[in-house]
């Protein structure tokens, strides 16, 4: 039997659903219906961290939040907002093993952190410690990071950073500060040379308060990093979208 027929019967066997709907399936997971819900944050934004802004304002103007406590990372990108119609999708590659979803996921963070990926020199995920690790087999950030740095050819380093100690699920914690608190510390720079002097692109998947992507960035800083961009999946827009 030739090797196309299989691959139709395969295919015809294991049809892929779309994760939100489990409808008939079309870009990167997703049908075509839920795929136009998704809010994509590809229109004006603060010029540090990407928060979207309602309308376009001229030159390259901050958040109030940034205005207020610049962060420690220089910029990030998010492709989506996190919210009820693109939580499926992080979920799934979170905890539901659809790794499936990562090369689909990677073409989007290409187009939307283009800029970000020129100016960096490594790429860097944001680690879960080693005892999470072990009960989910994987790290969807580590995954996502090892495939962007395969299609820019750019030099993957998944331990640069360490998760030294195990925190809490930032999804527990009932508010910004909390979060800060709870990461506070939690990660290190075991061998600073591979970060020293060098442009780092922090790749985790959503960007809720910032305080995860804030206290890795310190770490990379205090290690040497001469610039720390930060690329997620997606962003919480509206605070009663925290909850991940």
């Amino acid at each position: 039997m030739g090797g196309h027929v299989v691959k139709a019967l395969l295919d015809l066997l294991y049809q892929q659903l779309c994760i939100s709907c489990c409808g008939a399936v079309g870009e990167a997971g997703f049908c075509a219906q839920c795929w136009s819900a998704i809010t994509f944050l590809d229109g004006p934004g603060c010029a540090c961290c990407g928060l979207p802004f309602a309308v376009a304002l001229d030159g390259d103007t901050l958040c109030a939040g940034c205005l207020a406590k610049p962060p420690t990372f220089d910029t990030a990108r998010a492709i989506l907002a996190y919210d009820d119609k693109s939580r499926s999708a992080i979920l799934a590659l979170k905890h539901a093993d659809r790794l499936d979803l990562v090369p689909g996921f990677s073409r989007w963070l290409s187009r939307t952190g283009r800029s970000l990926l020129e100016d960096s020199d490594l790429i860097v995920p944001v680690p879960l410690h080693r005892f999470r690790l072990w009960r989910r087999r994987y790290n969807q950030s580590a995954e996502l990071a090892r495939r962007l740095a395969g299609d820019w050819k750019q030099a993957y380093e998944p331990f640069a950073l360490v998760r030294s100690r195990p925190t809490r699920s930032q999804g527990a914690m009932s508010g910004a500060k909390a979060r800060r608190r709870n990461v506070l510390g939690a990660f290190k720079v075991p061998e600073p040379q591979k970060v020293k002097g060098k442009r780092v692109l922090l790749l985790d998947d959503v960007l809720t308060t910032g305080a995860t992507v804030e206290a890795c960035a310190r770490a990379l800083k205090r290690a040497g990093a001469k610039r720390v961009h930060v690329l997620v999946l997606a962003r919480v827009v509206k605070a009663t979208d925290v909850l991940i």
